[in-house]
């Protein structure tokens, strides 16, 4: 069993943890405290050549392992889990700074995708058809591609990885995860879990670091695909050069999205709605609703409301030991001050700020990353922080006179991850899902981000590739297809072999 080094941050390679000396180190902060809890090692190509060596190495043994067999390693998977729940949600709280209950949240998700990753027999099953011609039998199979990779950002330290490996195993690939060198520890935590549910040594292996790992993961000959969540220019970079190399890739970048707001709205809903999708997780998620469109008089039911939620929320240290706050910090000094930047250069471009949560000061966490809810009013399409993910609590709010104004200004934006409308009119609601350009609606739904069963279905720059994570294309990412035409020839065997 793994234990937790205050003072270095261990890889996982061929079924053992292993200390990394003389490498170069990063520090891994509570930010709640901003306090440094661990160092993390930055694994150059020596050490992803002994993890993919690794998983190469046992890939045959686990391609050839049955479904049923892999699946049931998930079904004890699942009740570690299960087991462990508190534990791991205390992890992520401590290394990212989500309230408990955000942190529960994401860990039963990434919950469900091991559920779904149960599902292996069923999900691997092909297609078959007699008689395609005279005694000529077609079958399809779904077999699996090799060593998978996948990299993973801050802001979910828990569930982005478990969106990718449960799955990618279950296929019967290999894995080498790279988690984000900022939050290592929950990774390793639940790596860690799989070990004990049985799974073979080599089969799953991690390594920590940072542009120097990805390049050699991104380059490394024996990878066969790479799945990655991060922001859209280092989406890009991944997608860019793994394709490059050869390698089947799905790459899920950065969003903006909006959320129109009707006239005829349910206020007190839709402010809580709003809320939740502005401020949850300190709007570090790319499902976060960082836009409001107010249309017509929407703005003066909605806006008095809003302001007045923002200025309420308690935020604060989280640590799981005291009472919770609403909201906790961001991940970083460094990415705090680049969101302080962002809502001063909308000022400066003419917006205005109406609730300011800049100058916050959390007295028993003084030293913590905090910044409380914001909101940007009078914000345009062509000010800056209107274009660029602000990945932080900052809530923009445009005003259109109608929804064909809202809509066309939704979709100005590069990205297109998700993008949601309040309103009581059926009419409304349906020309807004057809017409608005993200791969996530939601109607009435603050953040429409899928379960485990559906893909995570991100468009423009907020993806790259043609597969995305979760759900069937999942399953058709971590596999391909083979099709098998069948004819035996032999006499006195039946009219069937006859011409």
């Amino acid at each position: 069993m793994l234990e937790l080094s205050v003072t270095s941050v261990p890889v996982f390679i061929s079924g053992e943890w292993r200390e990394i000396p003389d490498v170069a180190t990063g520090p891994v902060f509570n930010p709640s405290r901003g306090e440094v809890i661990a160092e993390v090692p930055m694994c150059g190509k020596e050490h992803v050549d002994l993890a993919v060596e690794a998983a190469a190495e046992a890939f045959p043994a686990w391609r050839d392992t049955p479904p049923v067999e892999r699946a049931r390693v998930f079904y004890r998977y699942c009740q570690l889990v299960e087991k462990n729940f508190d534990r791991m949600c205390a992890s992520v709280t401590r290394e990212h700074g989500k309230t408990l209950a955000e942190a529960r949240g994401s860990v039963y998700r990434g919950l469900e995708n091991i559920e779904f990753a149960c599902a292996a027999p069923t999900l691997l099953m092909g297609d078959t058809l007699e008689e395609i011609a005279r005694g000529v039998d077609c079958e399809t199979m779904l077999q699996p591609l090799g060593v998978c990779v996948g990299i993973t950002p801050f802001n979910f330290p828990a569930m982005v990885p478990m969106w990718m490996f449960p799955l990618a195993l279950v296929c019967g690939n290999t894995f080498v995860l790279k988690p984000s060198e900022k939050v290592p520890l929950s990774a390793n935590l639940i790596v860690d879990l799989l070990a004990q549910a049985g799974l073979p040594k080599g089969v799953l292996n991690v390594v920590h670091g940072g542009r120097e790992c990805v390049d050699a993961l991104l380059t490394h000959p024996k990878v066969k695909a790479i799945s990655f969540v991060g922001s859209s220019p280092v989406a890009r970079h991944i997608y860019e050069t793994g394709t490059r190399h050869g390698k089947r890739v799905q790459a899920n970048g950065g969003a903006k999205n909006y959320v129109v707001v009707m006239p005829d709205a349910d206020v007190p809903r839709a402010v809580e709605a709003l809320s939740t999708a502005a401020y949850g997780c300190a709007g570090e998620r790319c499902m976060a609703g960082s836009t409001v469109i107010a249309v017509g008089p929407a703005s003066e039911r909605v806006l008095p409301a809003l302001v007045e939620a923002a200025r309420a929320m308690k935020v604060g240290p989280t640590d799981v030991a005291q009472p919770q706050p609403d909201m906790g910090p961001v991940i970083t000094a460094q990415h705090r001050d680049r969101v302080l930047s962002l809502v001063a250069s909308g000022e400066k471009e003419g917006a205005k700020v109406i609730a300011d949560g800049r100058g916050i000061r959390v007295p028993d966490a003084p030293n913590g990353f905090y910044i409380a809810p914001t909101i940007v009013d009078f914000v345009e399409d062509k000010m800056t922080i209107a274009r660029e993910e602000v990945f932080g609590p900052v809530l923009n709010v445009m005003r259109m006179e109608d929804l064909d104004g809202a809509i066309e200004a939704a979709n100005k934006s590069a990205y297109g991850n998700g993008a949601a409308i309040f309103t009581n009119s059926g009419k409304a609601a349906r020309e807004f899902k057809h017409r608005v350009k993200a791969g996530m609606v939601g109607i009435n739904i603050g953040v429409p981000a899928t379960m485990a069963m559906f893909p995570f279905t991100g468009w423009g720059e907020s993806f790259y590739g043609d597969l995305h994570i979760q759900g069937k294309e999942g399953v058709q990412f971590y596999t391909q297809q083979k099709v098998v035409s069948t004819r035996w020839f032999g006499d006195g065997v039946g009219d069937v072999w006859k011409k």
